[in-house]
């Protein structure tokens, strides 16, 4: 077979793969815009950020990695775990993970839903407005009462944000900083 027979078989795979995860996660993998991204570093308070450094930090939904691997970077002491179930952006990212060898990121392919936050300090999301409904009572079910969560875009449907600003990129994206009230709050 010709070369660019296997490129275009290669392509539509991917294209494919891409349509396939976006009708089952309910979301296309679209990266966080570089003003977006540093927004949302930016919104982790000054006065907390020291005590992330040697915590455990999530990036819900990864996709491309843009992200995980910016909180990586910012947090080199940090245990920062990124999950992504759709199969090609996590292989572009483990891919970049590669060439950056970030030795304090994870990343991982699978469920979010699965994945146990007891232990967060930090969440970072981009979802879409049916999985931030979806991740609320996961959230406030296993965060420990003071973990931060960072969501590009999308709102927790009832949780009170402590902050909300907007980012300076072409949709004046709001970008959302939650404090959890832990499980023992949720419970009472």
């Amino acid at each position: 077979m010709p070369l660019h027979y296997g490129v275009l078989a290669g392509v539509l795979l991917a294209i494919g793969l891409t349509l396939v995860y976006t009708l089952k996660t309910g979301i296309s993998p679209v990266p966080t815009s570089p003003r977006v991204r540093d927004k949302m570093l930016a919104m982790i308070p000054p006065d907390r950020a020291a005590g992330l450094e040697r915590g455990r930090l999530f990036d819900l939904g990864a996709g491309w990695g843009t992200l995980a691997f910016a909180l990586a970077k910012r947090f080199p002491e940090a245990q920062v775990t990124g999950y992504e179930l759709s199969p090609l952006p996590w292989l572009v990212s483990r891919l970049i993970q590669a060439v950056l060898r970030r030795p304090n990121l994870a990343l991982r392919r699978g469920d979010f839903m699965d994945a146990p936050l007891n232990e967060a300090a930090l969440v970072l999301c981009y979802l879409y407005p049916g999985g931030m409904t979806r991740l609320q009572p996961k959230l406030a079910a296993e965060l420990p009462a003071g973990a931060l969560v960072v969501s590009n875009t999308f709102a927790l449907p009832d949780w009170p944000p402590a902050d909300m600003e907007r980012a300076e990129d072409l949709y004046d994206s709001p970008v959302y900083l939650y404090v959890a009230p832990g499980p023992e709050a949720v419970k009472t």
